[in-house]
């Protein structure tokens, strides 16, 4: 059995339902990984851990921990980086303030968030907690762009395997609505920079009386990047908004909004606080100074603004809490989050999602739960107009056509525009509600006004920057990703939109640097693109789509959710632009549900499939670049032995008393053990893995009854955002036999 050295692989600490499946399935990963002589070391980007990394100075020598975030930054730079990076928690305001309280409550010396500072030293402590809010983690990781698709073995196991689909008929009222004008899509300015608008460059605002304020300096532009600048208009945006919640109500729709809270964590708060006070405008109106007085935010949602009032004398209490019931009446039905506890679509900007929403609406006949507990036909309110189409796009094949059918649909990969904060979702640091009326733009260093837009107090303005060699390495993973599989490429890009004709330029100039004979290569806009792939995917065709930042989110859970009904079943390679590897997971935003069943009854139903997947792409790459052959056969067997898991069909159940996620790892680990004591490649290594896999099979049924024995009863693990390591291990670990078997491989 040969060893390499320098093998090593980054497993990521993350928050909630993943990361607690981690706690099961890593001391697995370790004890397979030691074997062939490669290094699982781990490193801590949950919510929690994000926040403590950001306070060593209130902290005691030994509660504080590394920046771990900051050093992966730094590895994913590296030609050798090997990192698997698990969904974590993309904070919004409300999330943030429960974790702090939660470590506050665990004894941390942190500072309450200061979410209006007034001295120097709250605005400090306030930008150090901005930094870990929303998406603070993929923009510093993502130093490659991505490949995401769907395995064959996957593909397969849907196809044998169908998922539920509702059923759609043309009379579906169902609908998106966005804005025609008014929105950032519509006020859209781009240009690419040049040796002379290269350099140093500021974001200032400029008052009537010329006066200027900066609001971001040092903005590095170099040769070839794209810039882009935009504005939504506060008061278009209300007017709107007002028009869609009076409609919603006439046509007795159910009225939801889907942004990206936590991705869009500047922008999209704020958008969230207009739809909560203009549906609520008259209990807002009525009860001003009492809001004042208890700082209610319309941006942290409902929720938030019931918790203050439930502060209040009792009279007060109750007062506010009527007209809210009053307004809720009088409105359209709103589609519900958890219609059994009234948990609303505007009571917490995190909780509806737009990338898991849509989707999820979709495949249930375009509808969402009502206050009812039954499924409506709902007004889908996307403000901004940039890429709502697509869902319509969508919408309108299944009216015209029916549902889609797993057994017999095409897949849609992508290939995503995302590296080095490429595009909406890097634009957080320049993203700004103007702070009156004026001017915003962005200024050279010699002076040269690039991009200003006129913008009244209110107004949200936001700049976007997107790198020149991120987009070269798209265009030539887009080529690769058509060569490898013959199937049409297609850039979801509209020639009237700003910032993608600058992208068209790009894309046409650096085509010509492959070779695409005999390839299918489109641009087409992104409705367009949206209607044709749906056409594909129903006659049973493959096509795959090539986007940017945002879309790459947006349709690696909408295409896989109507194919094999998950996106946490998908591949998501990132292959770093030096030369590393970042291996995604899949997504989170199921998490926080399937911790609430795990706490009430001790049955946890998160699916590791794409850990199972990154994994074996992981030790692939890492066998390549490090000649270890024992990570090539444990890439090998692993793959082999994740076609068996899928066709046994051990992934978690929903019901408690039957298989959940630690059942699966174990399964995993027994197939795993099983292929590799039958691989002939390596007989040290196979060898050293034969009895694992005979004490595993004949140990299979006591390990079972161990593990389900462990569930129907609530668990406590020590807290949501930093369980107790003792608690949650032994919850996640409850099997003394499948421990004592794993502690035996590493000797």
């Amino acid at each position: 059995m040969t060893k390499a050295k320098n093998a090593k692989i980054i497993y990521t600490l993350v928050d909630e339902a993943p990361g607690l499946a981690t706690r099961s399935f890593l001391p697995v990963v370790t004890a397979f990984a030691e074997a062939a002589g490669i290094n699982v070391a781990t490193r801590d980007i949950s919510l929690a851990g994000r926040i403590l990394a950001k306070f060593p100075d209130r902290l005691s020598e030994e509660r504080r921990i590394p920046d771990d975030l900051a050093e992966l930054g730094a590895l994913v730079r590296e030609p050798e980086a090997n990192v698997i990076k698990l969904p974590n928690i993309s904070a919004s305001t409300p999330q943030l303030k429960a974790a702090i309280k939660e470590l506050q409550g665990k004894g941390y010396d942190l500072p309450d968030y200061p979410e209006e500072p007034k001295t120097d030293e709250e605005v400090e402590i306030k930008a150090r907690y901005d930094a870990v809010k929303g998406s603070a983690v993929n923009p510093v990781l993502r130093e490659g762009n991505s490949d995401r698709r769907a395995p064959d073995s996957v593909k397969n196991f849907a196809r044998k395997h169908p998922h539920s689909m509702g059923a759609w008929t043309p009379d579906s009222r169902s609908q998106v609505a966005t804005m025609r004008d008014g929105d950032l899509r519509s006020s859209e300015q781009s240009t690419t920079i040049t040796e002379e608008t290269a350099g140093k460059a500021r974001i200032e605002f400029v008052a009537p009386s010329g006066e200027a304020t900066t609001l971001k300096a040092g903005m590095a532009l170099a040769v070839g990047d794209i810039v882009d600048a935009a504005v939504m208009r506060r008061n278009a945006l209300r007017t709107f908004l007002a028009e869609q919640i009076a409609d919603a109500r006439d046509r007795d729709l159910l009225f939801s909004v889907h942004l990206k809270a936590t991705m869009m964590k500047v922008s999209d708060p704020v958008i969230f606080g207009h739809v909560v006070s203009v549906f609520f405008q008259d209990v807002f109106a009525k009860h001003a100074e009492t809001f004042a007085a208890l700082r209610v935010v319309p941006d942290n949602g409902l929720g938030d603004l019931l918790v203050k009032a439930a502060t209040l004398p009792e009279d007060q209490r109750a007062a506010i809490e009527a007209d809210i019931r009053d307004a809720l009446a009088k409105g359209p039905k709103l589609a519900m989050v958890d219609s059994d506890k009234g948990i609303t679509n505007l009571h917490v900007p995190s909780d509806v999602i737009i990338d898991a929403s849509m989707p999820a609406a979709i495949r249930a006949s375009g509808r969402m739960w009502g206050p009812d507990g039954t499924l409506h036909d709902t007004k889908f309110v996307i403000p901004d107009s940039s890429y709502a189409g697509v869902y319509q796009a969508v919408i309108d094949d299944c009216k015209a056509h029916g549902a889609l059918d797993p057994k017999t649909m095409g897949t849609v990969p992508n290939v995503g525009l995302m590296a080095q904060k490429a595009e909406e979702y890097g634009s957080h640091d320049k993203t700004f509600p103007a702070p009156g009326e004026g001017v915003i733009r962005i200024v050279t260093a010699s002076g040269q006004v690039l991009l200003e837009q006129q913008v009244k107090q209110g107004d949200i303005w936001r700049a976007c920057q997107t790198r020149d060699v991120p987009v070269r390495d798209w265009v030539k993973l887009a080529v690769n990703r058509a060569r490898a599989t013959g199937w049409p490429a297609v850039f979801w890009l509209d020639d009237q939109r700003a910032h993608d004709r600058e992208l068209i330029a790009k894309v046409r100039d650096y085509l010509p640097e492959h070779d695409t004979t005999g390839l299918d290569i489109r641009i087409m806009a992104p409705t367009q693109a949206a209607a044709f792939s749906v056409q594909r995917m129903r006659a049973g065709e493959n096509t795959i789509s090539v986007t940017g930042n945002v879309l790459r989110d947006y349709l690696t859970d909408l295409f896989p959710i109507l194919e094999v009904g998950t996106s946490a079943k998908m591949l998501s390679i990132v292959p770093l632009i030096n030369g590393g590897g970042l291996f995604e997971t899949g997504a989170g935003g199921s998490a926080p549900k399937h911790v609430q069943q795990f706490l009430a009854e001790g049955h946890l139903r998160w699916d590791s499939l794409g850990e199972f997947l990154a994994l074996a792409a992981s030790l692939e790459h890492l066998a390549h670049v490090t000649g270890n052959p024992g990570a090539k056969i444990l890439a090998q067997t692993l793959d082999k032995a994740n076609g068996r898991f899928l066709e046994s069909n051990k992934s978690p159940s929903r019901k408690c008393g039957e298989i959940d996620t630690r059942g699966s790892h174990f399964y995993l680990a027994l197939y795993w053990a099983e292929e590799l004591a039958r691989q002939q490649e390596d007989t040290a290594l196979g060898g050293a893995f034969a009895p694992l896999a005979v004490k595993l099979k004949e140990n299979e049924a006591g390990i079972n009854e161990e593990l389900l024995a462990a569930q129907g009863r609530p668990v406590d693990i020590g807290g949501y955002y930093r369980p107790d390591d003792k608690l949650a291990n032994t919850a996640m670990r409850p099997s003394r036999t499948f421990n004592a078997l794993l502690d035996s491989l590493a000797g």
